[in-house]
C-alpha cells in the first residue's frame, strides 16, 4: 500500500513577487518558485500554491502608482491583474511540464457547508491528477463581510480545507524577530514557536507599498492553521527553494508547532471557516466540562445569551472572563436559548412548548480555541 503525499500549502506574498519600488514582477524569484515547486512535486508532493499579486500586477499594467484605495478600483484593477498573473505561471510552469489550474475563492465558498465540501473534492481531484492549484482570493466580486482580508488568512484555511501537512508563508523577512528588525537593532530571531499564544513579539505592519499583510496576519494564519494541526513556516520569499531545506530538517525561517491533532474535516470545518453569529457565556461546570472532558453543551450551563442567530449557526462558548473556550454549531436560536438557558434539559419542553434537542451543541458539533 502506498504512503499518501505530504501535501504542502505555499503562499508568497506581492512583497516577494514584485519589485519594491516600481511593483513590477520580480520575475528571477518567480521562476525559482517554480523550480522549487516543480522539484517538490517530483519527490512526491502535493502542492497548493495560495499567489499574491493580481492587484499588483494590475497596478502596473494600468501605470497606477499606489495600490487602489475603493472596493470598486481594487476589483478592477485585481481582473486586469489576475489573468496576467496566470500567463506568467502558466509560461513558467508548462517550461517544466507542469500541469496548473487557477481557483479563485471567496468567503462564502468556505462558509457554507454544501460548498466548502464541493470545495474540498475539486482540490482532492486536481491534486489527485498531479496538478498544482493556484488559489487567490476572487477580488473581483467578493465584497467586505465576504472577504479572506489577506491571502495569508485564505492560506490558512486552504491548509484547514485540505488537512496540509505544513503552511508555508513566503514574506519579505527571513523568519519572525522579537521586533521588526528594519527599525530595531536589538530585535533577535524567533527559529521556533511551540505555543503560540504564549507568543512575545513586537508585530510590524505591511513590509511594502503593494502588500496588504503584514507581520500580524502571518502570525494570525499561523494560529488558524496550528490549531487545525497544520505546522506552519515563515520564511523567505526571495529563496524558496529553502522550502526543500526546511523539510529535509534545516532550522531555516520560524517554525510554529501544530497544537493539536487534525480535526475531521467536519471540524476542521467550524473551527476555521465560520464566523460566529453570537456568542454563550458558561459557568464554571459547564466550562470544565467542554474544556476538560469533551462533553457537550447543556442548557442549564448557560449564564447569558449574545447576538442574534438561528438554529445551526456558529458561536463562540465564552468563560466567565469572556474568554472564548470553543465555537460550535447551536441547536436553539437566541430568542429560544434565552429561555432555556439556566435550566435542566427536562425543562425544555415546558419552557418552549415543544420537545426541543436534550443539547445546545452536540459534542459533534463544537470544536475547542487553542
Amino acid at each position: 500500500m502506498n504512503t499518501p503525499a505530504k501535501t504542502l500549502v505555499i503562499k508568497i506574498g506581492t512583497s516577494s513577487l514584485t519589485q519594491p519600488d516600481s511593483g513590477y514582477l520580480a520575475l528571477a524569484t518567480i521562476a525559482r518558485l517554480v523550480e522549487t515547486l516543480c522539484q517538490l512535486r517530483q519527490l512526491g508532493y502535493s502542492i497548493v500554491l495560495v499567489s499574491s499579486g493580481a492587484v499588483g500586477i494590475g497596478c502596473a499594467r494600468l501605470g497606477l502608482t499606489q495600490r487602489p484605495k475603493t472596493i470598486a478600483l481594487k476589483q478592477a484593477v485585481a481582473a486586469v491583474g489576475q489573468g496576467r498573473l496566470m500567463r506568467i505561471y502558466d509560461d513558467f510552469f508548462s517550461s517544466l511540464n507542469q500541469p496548473i489550474a487557477q481557483v479563485l475563492l471567496t468567503r462564502s465558498d468556505l462558509a457554507q457547508r454544501s460548498r466548502y465540501v464541493n470545495s474540498y473534492r475539486t482540490f482532492r481531484q486536481l491534486l489527485q491528477l498531479g496538478v498544482i492549484p493556484i488559489v487567490n482570493e476572487n477580488d473581483t466580486v467578493a465584497i467586505d463581510e465576504l472577504k479572506f482580508g489577506d491571502n495569508d488568512t485564505l492560506s490558512a484555511l486552504v491548509a484547514n480545507l485540505i488537512a496540509a501537512d505544513y503552511l508555508f508563508l513566503l514574506t519579505d523577512v527571513d523568519q519572525l524577530y522579537s521586533a521588526d528588525p528594519r527599525q530595531d537593532p536589538k530585535a533577535h530571531p524567533i527559529h521556533r514557536v511551540k505555543h503560540i499564544n504564549q507568543l512575545e513579539a513586537k508585530i510590524g505592519e505591511a513590509g511594502s507599498n503593494w502588500g496588504t499583510g503584514g507581520m500580524s496576519t502571518k502570525i494570525e494564519a499561523a494560529r488558524i492553521a496550528t490549531a487545525a494541526g497544520t505546522p506552519t513556516v515563515i520564511t523567505q520569499g526571495k529563496t524558496p527553494e529553502n522550502i526543500l531545506r526546511i523539510i529535509q530538517g534545516e532550522a531555516i525561517g520560524t517554525l510554529f508547532e501544530a497544537q493539536a491533532k487534525q480535526h475531521t474535516a467536519r471540524k476542521r470545518w467550524i473551527a476555521g471557516n465560520l464566523i460566529p453569529a453570537g456568542r454563550l457565556y458558561l459557568d464554571a461546570g459547564a466550562t470544565t466540562a467542554i474544556r476538560s472532558a469533551g462533553k457537550s453543551l447543556l442548557p442549564a450551563g448557560i449564564t447569558e445569551v449574545e447576538g442574534e442567530f438561528t438554529e445551526q449557526d456558529a458561536v463562540s462558548l465564552c468563560d466567565a472572563n469572556g474568554q472564548e473556550i470553543a465555537r460550535g454549531l447551536v441547536n436553539y436560536s437566541d430568542d429560544e436559548l434565552r429561555k432555556i438557558c439556566g435550566h435542566r434539559s427536562t425543562d425544555i419542553v415546558h419552557l418552549l412548548g415543544y420537545e426541543g434537542a436534550e443539547t445546545v451543541i452536540h459534542r459533534d458539533n463544537l470544536v475547542l480555541s487553542h
